[in-house]
C-alpha cells in the first residue's frame, strides 16, 4: 500500500514546509479527497498518478512541481461546477504561500491544464496529463469500475441529461489526434483507451 502520507511529508519538507504545517496541510488534504461524494476523484485516484509518476519522475524537468501538482489537482471537486480545476489551482498556490523553491506559475498552469487535458507546449505537464487520464487504458473490467464511479459522482444528475453529456465528452477525447501527450503513454495505451470509450460511448447511446 502506497503511504500518500509520506510522499506528501517528503516533499514538502524538500521544498521548504515546516513538520507541523505539513501535517495540518495534508489533514486537509485527505478531508478533501475523502468526502464521501468522491467515488473516483480520491486518494485512490491520487496514488494511481503517483505510481506512474514514480516510473517516469526522472523524465520531468520539475518534478517537485509535478508532484505537488497531483496532490491538488482534484482538491477542489463538485460535478455540478465547470471551475473545480482553477479552484484547485488558486488553493494549491495559497497552500504554497511564499515559498521559493517551486515554480508556482508551473503548479498553476499543471492544475488548470487537467481540466482540457490537451497538448502542452510544457513537457511536464504533457507527462502530469498522461499520468491523469492513464485510467481510460484500464482493462475493461476496470475501466467500466471507473466509469460506474464517475456515474455516481453525478449523480445528481438523471440518465436522460448524463448520458448524452458523457457521450459527449468521451467523443471529445476521439476527435483529440491524440488522447495522450507523451511518445511513451501512445505507444503503450492509446488503441486500448480508444477502444475503451468507443465501447461506453455504445454503452450510453
Amino acid at each position: 500500500m502506497m503511504n500518500l502520507n509520506k510522499i506528501y511529508t517528503d516533499l514538502l519538507l524538500t521544498i521548504g514546509f515546516l513538520e507541523n504545517e505539513i501535517q495540518q496541510n495534508w489533514k486537509n488534504l485527505e478531508k478533501a479527497y475523502s468526502k464521501k461524494s468522491r467515488h473516483y476523484h480520491n486518494l485512490t485516484h491520487l496514488e494511481e498518478m503517483i505510481a506512474s509518476f514514480e516510473i517516469y519522475s526522472d523524465r520531468l524537468q520539475n518534478p517537485n512541481e509535478i508532484l505537488f501538482s497531483i496532490f491538488y489537482h482534484d482538491f477542489v471537486y463538485s460535478a455540478s461546477k465547470k471551475d473545480n480545476e482553477l479552484k484547485s489551482a488558486e488553493y494549491a498556490l495559497v497552500v504554497l504561500g511564499e515559498k521559493s523553491s517551486i515554480n508556482k506559475p508551473l503548479v498553476f498552469d499543471a492544475i488548470c491544464a487537467t481540466q482540457l487535458h490537451a497538448h502542452n507546449t510544457n513537457e511536464d505537464i504533457n507527462w502530469l496529463i498522461d499520468f491523469d487520464l492513464k485510467i481510460l487504458a484500464k482493462d475493461w473490467e476496470d475501466y467500466k469500475i471507473y466509469f460506474e464511479q464517475i456515474r455516481k459522482e453525478y449523480r445528481i444528475y438523471p440518465d436522460f441529461l448524463y448520458k448524452p453529456g458523457r457521450a459527449k465528452a468521451l467523443k471529445h477525447f476521439l476527435e483529440y489526434e491524440f488522447i495522450f501527450q507523451t511518445d511513451e503513454f501512445r505507444v503503450l495505451y492509446e488503441d486500448k483507451a480508444r477502444l475503451n470509450i468507443e465501447k461506453e460511448i455504445s454503452l450510453l447511446t
